[in-house]
């Protein structure tokens, strides 16, 4: 079975240690994975923190399939100078740039299952010149589908898909619009049914105003952007409720009348989330041609090289992508 591809992230944070306490604790199973990284700098953290992973360069996805199960298989991605804990340096932003597109290449080619990626810092990538907002954005332009990548976070107990992301909250509400939650929505349907095996999704719409707007005392977005979308998708067939009162929608009661919850802005889904499963919440990107896959954290840099980040997110990312790989190469064998 193919590897998934691991990016490197940014090597002053907490993805190196992540990425060996992962392949501590799933070098028996069948969820192997290749990293893309610097060989020495996941050798120097493995002894720095007392975490015995031997190192195995490889030179393609099917030899660190084989050798998965024996050390912790590395396509190898040279940092320009060593990485210090804590504390990240645009010199080695081409490494971290690097690693996304060799792994997303891979995935294209289909030499490799998908890709989870390791929290990155955008700052020091902004600093080197990177042109994207984050990952979501940069996966996209890498894969032909600049306009259609949507984020979910997910996680046993909850799914949310906010549909303005990483922009300020003032820019996010002036961007909003009805077609831009309809693309969203559609999306977050799709990969559903596709990935996430659910015949017959249901998506509930929060409201962007306290109380779902008030019948328009507290704002009119529900009616005037928020109930076009939803008409639009109920006659496509596609089963909406709501727009539904953010602060109650996400109690348990109601978390069991909907698979998806569609957030009008980031923090309004993803608080939520984090709140109620921030270990094993996953950030996916939908609309891709491949799987993606990643922690729903960052790169953690006051505990960074100390030897006590916890896996478990990382984990959760990979056996996901595990997950909706396999499902998607069902679906895509079936119409076929």
């Amino acid at each position: 079975m193919l590897p998934l591809a691991l990016t490197m992230g940014d090597p002053a944070g907490i993805g190196g240690e992540l990425t060996l306490r992962a392949w501590q604790a799933l070098r028996g199973t069948a969820r192997c994975f290749v990293a893309l990284d610097d060989p020495d700098r996941l050798a120097a953290l493995a002894a720095t923190i007392g975490c015995d992973v031997p190192i195995r360069l490889v030179t393609d996805p099917v030899a660190a399939a084989e050798t998965f199960r024996d050390a912790l298989p590395v396509l190898p991605v040279r940092l320009a100078i060593p990485a210090v804990p804590g504390q990240p340096d645009k010199a080695n932003a081409r490494a971290v740039i690097e690693s996304i597109e060799r792994a997303t290449k891979l995935a294209l080619s289909n030499a490799v299952r998908g890709v989870v990626t390791n929290p990155i810092n955008k700052a020091a990538l902004y600093d080197a010149g990177f042109a994207y907002p984050g990952h979501t954005e940069f996966l996209a332009a890498l894969t032909g589908a600049q306009g259609k990548q949507v984020m979910m976070l997910a996680s046993p107990q909850l799914r949310v898909v906010p549909v303005t992301v990483h922009a300020s909250l003032r820019d996010s509400l002036a961007m909003l619009s009805t077609e831009m939650i309809l693309v969203a929505a559609r999306t977050a349907h799709a990969a559903l049914r596709r990935d996430f095996g659910i015949a017959r999704p249901r998506l509930a719409m929060a409201g962007l105003n306290p109380h779902a707007g008030e019948q328009g005392a507290l704002g009119d977005e529900e009616t005037t952007i928020i109930a076009p979308a939803m008409a639009a998708l109920r006659a496509e067939g596609i089963d909406v409720s709501g727009p539904w009162p953010p602060d109650t929608m996400f109690t348990a009661a109601a978390r069991t009348r909907y698979d998806v919850a569609i957030c009008m802005y980031h923090d309004q889904g993803l608080i939520p989330l984090k709140t109620l499963d921030m270990d094993h919440g996953v950030n996916v990107t939908l609309g891709l041609p491949i799987v993606r896959t990643s922690p729903d954290h960052g790169t953690a840099y006051d505990i960074a090289g100390k030897g006590v980040a916890d896996p478990t997110s990382l984990i959760a990312a990979i056996e996901l992508a595990a997950s909706l790989t396999a499902r998607r190469a069902v679906a895509l064998g079936s119409a076929a």
